[in-house]
C-alpha cells in the first residue's frame, strides 16, 4: 500500500504536469434492482469493485459493477427481508436478515448467493467488517437503541458487548484493519457522543467530544490510518460533518456544508483521506439531499458531486462509501424517477488530484460548488 508521503508526491507531480481540464472525466453507472423491481441502494465497495447494498423488495444485493444488471440476491435466514451493509476486500458480507420468525439478526452471508447465510447469534445488524474478518455492530431489537458488538464470525454465539460512555446504548458503525472501532455511545447524561471502543476494556472507550458547544455527535467511519469522520449538532441545532481528534482532545475539524443547506453527515473516510457523505436540509425529505465529497482541510471547498455529472439526469442524493480506488457508490434518483444505487467513477488523474489537496484546485477549475 502506498504511503501518504508516496501519494503527496505524485499529486504534485500531477498538478504541475496534467494539462486540461479534469472535470469531464466521471461517470455514474445506474447499478439496478432485483426483479420484480423496486428501489436500490449502494452502501458500501471494496477495492476490487464488488458493490453490496440492499435492493428490490427489501433483500440484500452484490450488484454488477457494469450496471449490466447480474445483481445477486443474497438471501435471508429464511424470512423474507435481508440488507447488506459493508463488504471487504475478500468479498465477506455482513448485514441483517430476517428468520423464519420474523426476526432480524445480524449475518453474514454466502456471496455465492447460494443461501448458505450464516446467523451471528442474535437480534441486530452487522455495519463494518474489516479485511480479517472482524465484524462490528449493534444488538438489541433497534440497531438506535442497542449494545455496540464484535461479532463472533462463526456464528457460535460468542459475541462481545462493546459497552458504552457511562449510558445504556451504543453503536458500532466502522472497522479498520487494526480492529479500531468507531460509533457512538450514551454518556452518563444520555448524550450521544462519537466513541472510539477499546476492545480490551470499554471502561477505556474514548469519548471523542462535539463541535461548536452542540450536544450530540456520531462517528460513522474510520480509515487504516486512524483518521475518524461522523457528524455532530452545532450550537444551532444543525448536524455538521466533521473529523474528530482521535485522541479525545477535542480538536474536532467543522467540515461545513454546501451553500444553501444546513445539515452535512459523511458516511466515509478511505485511506487517502477522501470524505463523502451528504447534505440536506430536511432529514425526511429526500429531495433535498445531495451527494458530497467534503474538503478534508475544513477550509469549505466541498464539491457538489452532482456538478461532477451535470449532464446525467440523475439527483445524487446520498453518496455512502468511497474505495480507495476514489469509486464511490450510494443512491439517488435517476432520469427515469426511480430511486436506485449508483457508482461514480473518475478517470485514475482525477483520484489523484481529489486525494490530497487537490480539491480547492478542482474546484476552481470547473466552477464547482453549490
Amino acid at each position: 500500500m502506498k504511503t501518504q508521503k508516496t501519494i503527496l508526491c505524485a499529486t504534485l507531480v500531477l498538478l504541475f504536469v496534467l494539462a486540461g481540464p479534469v472535470c469531464a472525466y466521471w461517470n455514474v453507472i445506474d447499478l439496478g434492482t432485483l426483479p420484480p423491481g423496486g428501489n436500490s441502494g449502494a452502501m458500501s465497495i471494496n477495492d476490487n469493485g464488488q458493490i453490496v447494498g440492499g435492493a428490490g423488495q427489501q433483500r440484500a444485493c452484490l450488484f454488477d459493477a457494469t450496471g449490466g444488471g447480474a445483481n445477486r440476491d443474497l438471501g435471508t435466514l429464511g424470512g423474507p427481508g435481508s440488507w447488506a451493509g459493508s463488504i471487504n476486500n475478500s468479498g465477506q458480507i455482513v448485514g441483517w436478515a430476517h428468520k423464519s420468525s420474523g426476526e432480524g439478526h445480524a449475518c453474514l452471508f454466502d456471496k455465492t448467493g447460494g443461501g448458505v447465510n450464516t446467523d451471528l447469534g442474535v437480534v441486530g445488524c452487522a455495519y463494518s467488517i474489516n479485511n480479517s474478518g472482524q465484524i462490528v455492530g449493534s444488538v438489541g431489537e433497534a440497531p438506535s437503541y442497542g449494545r455496540a458488538c464484535l461479532f463472533d464470525k462463526t456464528g457460535g454465539g460468542a459475541n462481545k458487548d462493546l459497552g458504552t460512555l457511562g449510558g445504556s446504548y451504543s453503536y458500532a458503525g466502522s472497522i479498520n484493519d487494526h480492529g479500531q472501532i468507531v460509533g457512538w455511545a450514551w454518556n452518563s447524561s444520555g448524550y450521544d457522543r462519537a466513541c472510539l471502543f477499546d476492545l480490551t476494556n470499554p471502561l477505556n472507550n474514548r469519548n471523542l467530544g462535539i463541535v461548536d458547544g452542540g450536544n450530540y455527535s456520531s462517528a460513522s467511519s474510520i480509515n487504516d490510518y486512524g483518521q475518524i469522520v461522523g457528524s455532530a449538532t452545532n450550537s444551532d441545532g444543525y448536524y455538521r460533518a466533521c473529523i474528530f481528534d482521535a485522541t479525545g482532545g477535542g480538536a474536532n475539524i467543522d467540515l461545513g456544508t454546501l451553500f444553501g443547506y444546513n445539515n452535512s453527515g459523511p458516511s466515509s473516510i478511505n485511506d487517502h483521506g477522501q470524505i463523502v457523505g451528504s447534505v440536506y436540509n430536511d432529514a425526511h425529505n429526500f429531495n433535498t439531499f445531495r451527494a458530497c465529497l467534503f474538503d478534508p482541510t475544513g477550509g469549505g471547498a466541498n464539491i457538489n458531486l452532482n456538478t461532477l455529472v451535470p449532464s446525467s439526469g440523475w439527483n445524487l442524493g446520498v453518496a455512502f462509501d468511497i474505495s480507495n480506488n476514489g469509486w464511490i457508490v450510494g443512491y439517488g434518483i435517476n432520469p427515469d424517477g426511480q430511486t436506485h444505487a449508483f457508482l461514480l467513477t473518475p478517470e485514475p488523474a482525477t483520484v489523484v488530484i481529489m486525494g490530497l489537496g487537490g480539491l480547492a484546485l478542482l474546484r476552481r477549475k470547473c466552477g464547482y460548488g453549490a
